[in-house]
């Protein structure tokens, strides 16, 4: 690069020259300033390569010094560390012997012991072998002892081995059977002793809380006349007006010789209070004729459900139960026109809700969700006349219908033990149910149901062998029962007891609870003559 710019330049110069001194005298200077270049530049680099041939032969002098020098160096490293190593592998291989040595010892010693205790053992199975043949002859002479005793013991006893074997298993059984009934009544009597005192406080404080009136509806209802005249235009021409009325409510009118009072009969009380309604009303508009009863009749049955709602929503209020479907307060309503056991259902689900929330308070329990279930406890009677079913499967579908709580559901379910109760709100509800429907004044029967109870009863408990009278006292509410003292000892008392009581409460229903006596009596009589 450097060359070719002095030749620009050489040749820039030359030109300048050229045009001074002329053409020739530039070709002149040219040639002499080329070879003059050459030859400088010649000389320049025989000189460079010369200094590169030295400076490269010192080097390659250098280089044979160190390798020289670092050869020696490597050879005596390696020679030290092949005598380290070989040092080390004789010091392993010595102690690896050792080694050995000591394990030969050892083994030896081990294979002596072996020796000596296998000698033990065999001299040892010899005499096993002969205890064995000793006590083979000592087992037979044994059985022939036994076999020689049981024979006198089969002569002085009378039995044989089998009937031995009988005697004591029955006498095991009869000791079985007395320490079974003293555990049962040992037990029961703990229990009675804890729980009775705590039962009696918190159904006296649930009872005390909660006084409520008895109303007991019959099957009529009366309505009172102005006079005597009215009964005609009840009945209307040809009996059009009494026809029309009955068939509209469903209700049959009595009309007898009562001075100024009319009977209604039926045993649905909601029909019975449409026509009651109907009927005052057309008394006192004094117009009664067909297209007049049904305009009452109709709005008889308005005034019947704005009631169940009112009668829903007071139920609601009274227990202080809120948030419930608006529909199931009108099924709560409707518990008003139902009755059982001439007992109002409306009535007995407030006081068994209020009996809940009592109890559930003194156990430390949710009030508010024992108060609910208590009051919904029954629901499934609103529609026992329009559902065919038991009032329990009933409830329980109507409580499901409109998403009550599982605990609700189990323990509407549960409140007449078709299913076993597995929650403390469900026992709950049963107990409260019971001291609703026991209370004095409570309930009432008729004549008919009342007899066949009691003669149920009465079959029950006479269908157990060794009992030999029975009476049902206190109303059907307690059992008397003498059994015979030779069949039923004092131990045995307690078993048939318990087992009279669970088969009453699996056949039977009925209110409160029946108490069971069993009464034994043992009696010798003599003559003096």
């Amino acid at each position: 690069m450097n060359l070719t710019i002095s030749i620009v330049l050489i040749i820039a110069a030359l030109i300048v020259g050229a045009v001074v001194a002329g053409f020739i005298t530039y070709n002149k200077a040219y040639q002499k300033g080329v070879d003059a270049g050459i030859e400088q530049r010649k000389q320049q680099a025989e000189s460079v390569i010369g200094s590169a041939e030295k400076q490269a032969e010192r080097i390659i002098e250098d280089a044979k010094r160190d390798a020289d020098n670092k050869k020696k160096s490597t050879l005596v490293e390696a020679k030290d560390e092949i005598h380290k190593l070989r040092t080390e592998a004789d010091k392993e291989i010595k102690e690896r012997r050792a080694e050995l040595s000591r394990q030969e010892r050892r083994m030896q010693q081990k294979e002596e012991n072996l020796d000596r205790k296998n000698d033990n053992l065999e001299r040892k199975d010899d005499i096993l072998n002969q205890k064995i043949k000793s006590a083979d002859e000592k087992l037979k002479d044994a059985e022939a002892i036994k076999k020689s005793q049981m024979d006198v013991l089969e002569k002085i006893s009378g039995f044989t081995q089998e009937q031995a074997k009988e005697y004591i298993i029955s006498k095991l059984e009869d000791d079985l059977i007395h320490e079974k009934a003293v555990k049962v009544a040992a037990y029961e009597q703990q229990i009675k002793d804890e729980c009775h005192e705590k039962a009696r406080s918190y159904i006296s404080l649930a009872i005390a809380k909660v006084a409520s009136d008895q109303v007991s509806e019959a099957a009529v209802s009366v309505v009172p006349l102005p006079n005597d005249e009215m009964k005609g235009r009840i009945i209307g021409r040809e009996g059009r007006n009494i026809r029309t009325l009955e068939s509209l409510t469903g209700v049959d009118l009595i009309i007898d010789d009562t001075p100024e009072a009319i009977t209604l009969s039926c045993f649905d009380q909601i029909r019975r209070e449409v026509a009651r309604i109907a009927l005052e009303k057309l008394i006192a508009d004094g117009r009664i004729h067909p297209t007049r009863i049904e305009e009452m009749v109709e709005k008889a049955r308005r005034e019947v459900e704005y009631r169940i709602k009112q009668e829903g929503e007071r139920a609601i209020i009274e227990t202080n139960v809120h948030g419930m479907n608006h529909e199931l307060v009108k099924l709560i309503g409707r518990l008003k026109f139902r009755t059982s056991y001439r007992q109002n259902v409306l009535d007995h689900s407030i006081e068994v809700a209020k009996l809940c929330g009592v109890l559930a308070s003194e156990l430390g329990v949710d009030a508010n969700m024992a108060r609910r279930a208590g009051l919904l406890h029954d629901i499934g009677k609103a529609l026992t006349s329009e559902i065919e079913g038991s009032h329990v499967q009933i409830g329980v579908d109507v409580c499901k219908k409109y998403n009550e709580n599982p605990v609700i559901i189990h323990a509407v379910e549960a409140h007449h033990n078709d299913v076993e109760p597995k929650t403390v709100i469900a026992c709950i509800v049963q107990a409260a149910d019971a001291i609703s429907a026991a209370r004095p004044a409570a309930r009432s029967e008729n004549y008919e149901s009342y007899i066949k109870r009691l003669q149920k009863l009465e079959e029950i408990c006479t269908s157990y062998d060794g009992v030999e009278k029975c009476f049902a006292v206190q109303a059907g509410r307690e059992v008397r029962i003498m059994v015979v003292p030779e069949i039923i000892n004092d131990e045995k008392m307690v078993l048939v007891a318990r087992q009279i009581a669970q088969q009453i409460e699996s056949e039977m229903d009925y209110p409160g609870q029946i108490k069971v006596n069993l009464i034994r009596e043992s009696r010798v009589t003599d003559y003096a003559k």
